[in-house]
């Protein structure tokens, strides 16, 4: 995607072999570019969301891994490199997925092949990304332009955004901004309600930044708005992203989702999900029970961090000192609030068949 006219990935390789990434904290108010060098540096990457969105957390740990064989390629080596990147976050699936990957395509290779084997693994994880979400964009796209030919031309389509699954979140393109991209790239009229998504504010801070440096319209709203957007017919379909989805098509995104299906489901707007075919978890089919939802340092709720009318950046608490503080990372939508899922292969329903019929060779 574009900042400013300049195209970006979120994660590539430099000539050196290191592995670039943009510093996802330090965003809207400074862009900066992060090096990493070594397999503690790509865990702490993750740990600390200087990368995040379950795509590119998958593509980093991937050239993690790449990097930790530059320095040890035993069998140990990749047996500790994988246990340090998968303890990083433990909600997302593609992690997980991106892991094994790699340690099957370097397990019965000899030590000295297997840091540049790594790294072509992890490269080709990263083109795969964007290709399938190029074509999540597609599918999506469609049903932007079938919205949009049911208003007439006289008025944009109108999407609600939670979170930032944008190409912030994964290596290019993003899942639920894909359709956005594609449809604003075919000249189709939309606007997009962006959720600031508390904490983090992923949504002002990330989603209406790349939004703004694509030119596509959009509206920053508070997280409670969007059940009113909708009772008065300002929604005209709801698309989110997803870090993991069960075989029965439950869906855990950010926390805050489940309320907007809520909403979406009492208003009749359709509500969507971004999904990339490695965030399926086929082991699991109750999200709610099975799904292990991320509890994330407090301070997140307690402080918020922004620029100042002088231009510092500066943290301030916005709680009551001993006000105890819960913070959850993500919920779980049920299958049955879910319009339908978007894949890389088409939309299909929330359920097992929905899926099954897309991806039949999971049978």
């Amino acid at each position: 995607m574009r900042i400013d006219g300049t195209a970006y990935r979120t994660i590539w390789t430099e000539g050196d072999g290191t592995v670039a990434i943009i510093d996802q904290t330090r965003l809207p108010h400074d862009f900066a570019v992060v090096r990493l060098t070594s397999l503690d540096e790509s865990a702490h990457a993750i740990r600390a969301m200087l990368v995040r969105g379950a795509p590119l957390i998958g593509a980093t740990a991937a050239h993690g891994v790449a990097l930790a064989m530059r320095a040890d390629p035993s069998d140990e080596g990749l047996e500790r490199a994988c246990a340090v990147l998968l303890a990083t976050r433990p909600t997302a699936v593609n992690l997980r997925w991106a892991l094994e990957r790699v340690r099957g395509r370097l397990a019965g290779l000899p030590t000295q092949a297997r840091a540049g084997a790594a790294a072509d693994e992890a490269a080709a994880i990263a083109d795969e990304d964007v290709a399938i979400n190029r074509a999540i964009g597609e599918h999506g796209a469609a049903l932007i332009r079938a919205a949009a030919e049911r208003k007439g031309a006289d008025e944009p389509v109108n999407v609600l955004t939670h979170c930032n699954a944008g190409w912030l979140a994964t290596v290019d393109w993003g899942t639920a901004l894909a359709p956005v991209y594609v449809a604003f790239e075919q000249g189709i009229r939309l606007h997009v309600w962006v959720d600031e998504t508390r904490p983090r504010n992923q949504g002002a801070s990330l989603t209406a930044w790349e939004l703004n440096r694509h030119g596509v319209p959009h509206t920053v709203i508070a997280d409670n708005v969007g059940g009113h957007l909708m009772q008065h017919g300002r929604v005209d379909l709801c698309i989110v992203g997803t870090d993991r989805t069960t075989a029965t098509g439950d869906v855990c995104n950010k926390i805050g989702t489940y309320l907007k299906a809520l909403a979406a489901a009492d208003n009749g707007v359709p509500f969507y999900v971004g999904l990339p075919s490695p965030t399926i978890d086929w082991e699991m089919s109750d999200g709610v029970r099975e799904i292990p939802i991320e509890e994330r340092d407090g301070r997140e709720v307690t402080d918020l961090t922004g620029r100042t009318a002088d231009g510092r950046i500066e943290t301030v608490r916005v709680t009551p000192e001993g006000s105890p503080v819960a913070n959850f990372g993500f919920d779980v939508t049920p299958a049955r609030l879910v319009t339908g899922l978007i894949t890389e292969r088409g939309v299909c329903p929330a359920t097992r068949e929905g899926l099954l019929g897309l991806f039949p060779e999971r049978r």
